[in-house]
């Protein structure tokens, strides 16, 4: 079982200090896949870095601008282009005068999970492109790129050197696991990102929805451990006749609210991808309209 982290004191708006060098703002876009909503992180103090700014919402906005009054945002960072996470990334770098940061867009985004909330933000371009290890460096706090592929092609965590901390974006988040969606989520990528972050050995996961996680070595084991469970029941399934993902999803998420099972199909499908692809699953057509048995 993961132990989830649930509980999480705020207020929508509210500038929180929620460690030495990070503050939070939470906007009011909660819902199944967003959790009470976007948590936007201001680092430093001064001369700041804001992370994923969150959805294009008037009152969001005014919220930030009024937790960053007298500062300088030097800049703006964004951890994937999805609309609950970069919509107001060129409005606020605009406002301050900052670059926005982050890895560039797939040119085509392709299948959108059917009911999925945080749908792609085709308009993200950002000014600077980033590369695994580039370090930014701003008045009392380093952060450096930690490309974690998986969610979305162009996912990318912040590791904030002065806490042992990283801003784990959708990558890894406390309330929930986090969906893959092909074709631009990929779940060999996902599972090699989970690695990579685990070697890593932080302290504090901060994700952009839901609370921080404290116990991070157990915490990514029990998410890794879940990921493989669920490869075991996908060959399960397969072996007692199951043949479409469609078919399966309703028994496999059988404890999960039913407006999940739509996304929840598309992680199965990139499990399913992945079985093809290491030989272990044989597929006649592709995506979910295939039919799928074991090798």
């Amino acid at each position: 079982m993961i132990p989830f982290v649930r509980e999480l004191a705020f207020e929508y708006g509210r500038c929180d200090q929620v460690s030495p060098l990070i503050r939070r703002v939470i906007a009011r876009n909660p819902g199944p896949f967003t959790f009470t909503g976007t948590g936007v992180y201001i680092v430093g103090q001064g001369e700041v870095a804001v992370i994923d700014p969150g959805p294009d919402l008037p009152e969001h906005f005014e919220a930030l601008k009024a937790a960053l009054a007298g500062e300088r945002v030097t800049h703006v960072l964004v951890t994937h282009h999805h609309l609950d996470h970069s919509p107001l990334a060129r409005p606020l770098a605009e406002l301050f005068g900052a670059k926005v940061l982050g890895r560039p867009a797939p040119v085509s985004h392709g299948e959108a999970a059917p009911g999925l909330e945080e749908g792609a933000d085709d308009r993200f371009r950002p000014d600077v492109g980033l590369a695994d290890g580039d370090v930014i460096h701003g008045a009392g706090w380093t952060l450096e790129a930690v490309t974690t592929p998986g969610h979305t092609s162009n996912h990318v965590c912040f590791a904030l050197k002065e806490e042992s901390a990283l801003f784990s974006g959708d990558h890894i988040m406390g309330w929930s696991t986090t969906v893959i969606t092909p074709p631009d989520g990929d779940m060999g990528d996902y599972f090699a990102s989970l690695a990579k972050v685990r070697a890593r050995n932080f302290d504090t996961l901060w994700p952009t929805h839901g609370a921080p996680v404290r116990e991070v070595g157990p915490f990514v084991d029990a998410y890794i451990a879940h990921r493989r469970a669920r490869e075991a029941q996908i060959l399960e399934a397969l072996g007692a006749g199951f043949t479409s993902i469609p078919a399966m999803v309703p028994s496999l998420y059988a404890a999960v609210d039913p407006r999940l099972h739509p996304a929840a199909a598309l992680s199965v499908l990139a499990h399913m991808n992945q079985l093809v692809k290491e030989g272990r699953v044989v597929a006649e057509g592709e995506g979910l309209g295939g039919q799928y048995r074991l090798a």
